[in-house]
């Protein structure tokens, strides 16, 4: 949680141009409903609508049925299901620990594309978006966000050595490298406004596309989140990544952050996830959990939702 402009948006199709500037890798923000098919392959039945009074009693019926179901977009590290079927990846495992302390025992994925995580929810397909997505202005006018549990920066993955000194958007548009990045990827508006032309950029699936690409000499530099780019370059011998950055815009250095998304009438669950995780911080825990699959502690932040929602 993760690229958004155009892939599992994982990325879907590009959303308003603003939209795109504030939303993360991986993250597409592509608000697209073609998934609802394979929501209904999944066998998922509807949820209850929940009442909007006093915060909503969502958080009071999970406890009584003793699940909540989960949209996941199937993007590692994220939330997918592993190779043995079993549900993982750094959202749906914190999600594990903390609706356990809310009382409801168990967790149940609903997989679908990136980009009908958010259609998914306000239609009650599922209870919560646990996909690591990232928070943004454009997001928040749909659905209201825990905190963020984690922040994330982007890099370049690059052929050993780096040869054509790439270190940030900038040094792609003045060296005419040739650029990717993934389906649905914050990284595509990134690099457009850095000057890069958009029918010039490569599109490929994902990091490990990206990967092949670049080890095959299509392109220069594949662009991604830190955490996608230096786990995915682990086992090449041809390649590496950069040297994390922030993306500008408007002219500012940007960091996203990711989290999880409730109905805008779910208020109640919101907040009580919120003082959770808020422990899980403080305690060190919740870095215990994100450790496994790829973070650092520069990736823990303190930011809120209400700032990254532009307000």
């Amino acid at each position: 949680m993760a690229p958004p402009f155009g892939n599992d948006a994982k990325e879907a199709s590009a959303e308003e141009k603003n939209r795109d500037k504030h939303s993360p890798s991986r993250r597409s923000l592509l608000a697209g409903v073609a998934a609802f098919g394979a929501l209904g392959a999944a066998g998922c039945s509807r949820v209850a609508t929940a009442s909007g009074k006093d915060g909503g009693d969502l958080l009071d019926r999970l406890k009584a049925q003793g699940v909540v179901r989960l949209g996941i977009a199937g993007e590692i590290p994220f939330g997918y299901i592993d190779k043995n079927g079993k549900l993982t990846g750094e959202a749906p495992e914190l999600a594990r620990v903390i609706f356990k302390r809310l009382g409801v025992d168990s967790v149940q994925p609903v997989p679908t594309e990136f980009g009908s995580l958010i259609p998914g929810l306000n239609s009650q397909q599922f209870d919560v978006v646990a996909a690591g997505m990232y928070i943004n202005a454009e997001r928040c006018e749909q659905v209201i966000f825990s905190d963020p549990d984690y922040q994330m920066l982007d890099s370049f993955i690059v052929r050993k050595g780096n040869p054509k000194n790439l270190h940030d958007y900038k040094d792609v548009v003045e060296s005419k490298a040739k650029f990717a990045t993934g389906t649905g990827y914050a990284e595509i508006q990134y690099a457009v406004d850095a000057g890069y032309k958009e029918s010039d950029i490569l599109i490929v699936p994902d990091q490990v596309a990206g990967l092949n690409a670049v080890e095959a000499g299509r392109v220069d530099v594949f662009a991604g989140t830190a955490l996608t780019t230096r786990e995915v370059v682990k086992k090449s011998r041809k390649t590496e990544s950069t040297k994390p950055f922030a993306p500008l815009v408007d002219g500012k250095p940007h960091v996203d952050g990711g989290g999880f998304a409730f109905r805008p009438t779910e208020t109640g669950l919101r907040d009580a996830f919120n003082v959770e995780l808020r422990k899980l911080k403080e305690s060190g825990e919740l870095f215990r959990i994100l450790q496994p699959f790829g973070f650092t502690k520069n990736e823990m932040t303190d930011m809120t939702a209400k700032e990254l929602c532009g307000g």
